[in-house]
């Protein structure tokens, strides 16, 4: 009798030992899975923040140089592309509705509905400060200045989120600024021909403050996703895109109809130095390219936080300028040479700090977990 207990309980401990190692094999596919979807999903907005960082501001500069002088409708452009946001959000709901058949197309609650209103009306003015600074800087100077970017979205994060100031961000804040006063007191050298001095510095002064705009914005986004009160997917995250892209979009075609844009749109085509055509060309790829730099920018912040955001766009300034010397044959004379390796300074400390940070935590864990263990063995 006592025997066959003893087996009894053996083959229910074998068995549950199993099951254990079976479910756990089943987390541990899991995890894995998600892992790798949460690695696809970095690489694709790395991608779509490259292509928008230097496909965006190229292809509105391409505008201004070759005619284009509607500043509005430049800045309606920036978020004009939001409509594409509807094919992955199409694609998304089949699936949710594959699962479940009472599925909504929309996710959002009404607290984040709102919330992304008023990001995409600070989009919107946003997108007005570096368009009308943009008609008046080369593309090369534009990216330089907002690399400084990168200094506001530390600053405003730290004020925002919590994100905590070290000695590498502060030296990159530090590098950024002593780059952009650089540009400023030379502005001579770098002003286009028939420009004066004072059309030079109204664009210099709103580029700059298109950057600690845009540098508040996104820890707002991120400051979204904390305080939702509901899951953050990443289908979410294009939906909260395609509001701010709208409203955004709407504020600057109100624009648009007071400049009375939208009328001047067939003269200045056909007026275009590349031809009527091309020009609507130009908008097309306009709106498509600065589409991806701002998807690719909340889906940076969703995936891991605001300041990688920031130091992509900062990153991504070499290859604009060297893209805009290629194509543009803009100057590149020595204090745009030390601007820029002031900009990949800050950059390099910046993204040091951030690599140093990230392995110290990934320590820290690593202690906790040995103490945890071996507290359990004892």
């Amino acid at each position: 009798m006592d025997v066959a207990k003893e087996k009894q309980d053996l083959e229910n401990q074998t068995k549950g030992k199993d099951t254990m190692s079976i479910e756990n094999g089943n987390v541990e596919t899991g995890s894995n899975n998600k892992s790798r979807m949460m690695m696809f999903l970095i690489g694709l907005n790395v991608l779509l923040s490259a292509f928008g960082n230097t496909g965006g501001p190229l292809m509105s500069r391409l505008y201004f140089r070759k005619g284009g002088n509607r500043e509005w409708l430049s800045a309606f452009l920036e978020t004009a592309g939001f409509p594409i946001l509807l094919i992955p959000m199409y694609l998304s709901y089949r699936n949710r509705r594959r699962r479940d058949p009472s599925a909504p197309f929309f996710l959002s609650t009404r607290k984040v509905f709102f919330a992304c209103v008023v990001l995409g009306v600070l989009t919107g003015v946003d997108d007005y400060l570096y368009a009308y600074g943009l008609s008046f800087l080369p593309a090369s100077t534009s990216a330089l200045l907002i690399s400084t970017q990168l200094g506001f979205t530390a600053f405003f994060a730290f004020l925002v989120v919590k994100q905590k100031f070290t000695s590498f961000s502060l030296n990159a804040v530090a590098l950024l600024t002593v780059g952009a006063v650089i540009l400023g007191l030379h502005a001579s050298s770098d002003r286009p021909s028939g420009e004066s001095n004072a059309d030079y510095y109204k664009g210099f002064f709103l580029t700059l403050g298109c950057a600690a705009l845009y540098g508040l914005i996104l820890p707002l986004i991120e400051l979204t996703y904390k305080k939702a009160n509901q899951e953050i997917t990443y289908s979410l995250v294009v939906e909260m895109q395609l509001v701010m892209g709208g409203f955004a979009t709407l504020f600057c075609a109100i624009g648009m109809i007071f400049a009375k844009d939208f009328q001047a749109i067939p003269d200045e085509a056909k007026s275009f130095e590349l031809g009527e055509v091309r020009y609507y060309v130009v908008l097309v790829w306009c709106a498509i390219f600065w589409q991806f730099f701002f998807l690719g920018a909340v889906g940076v912040i969703f995936c891991v936080h605001t300041l990688l955001a920031g130091i992509l766009i900062a990153g991504f300034i070499p290859i604009t300028e060297v893209l805009s010397v290629i194509f543009f044959h803009e100057k590149f004379g020595s204090d745009k040479g030390v601007a820029l390796i002031l900009s990949l300074w800050g950059l390099a400390s910046y993204s040091y700090g951030d690599y140093f940070a990230a392995k110290q935590k990934k320590k820290e864990a690593a202690l906790r977990a040995q103490i945890l263990e071996e507290y359990t063995r004892n």
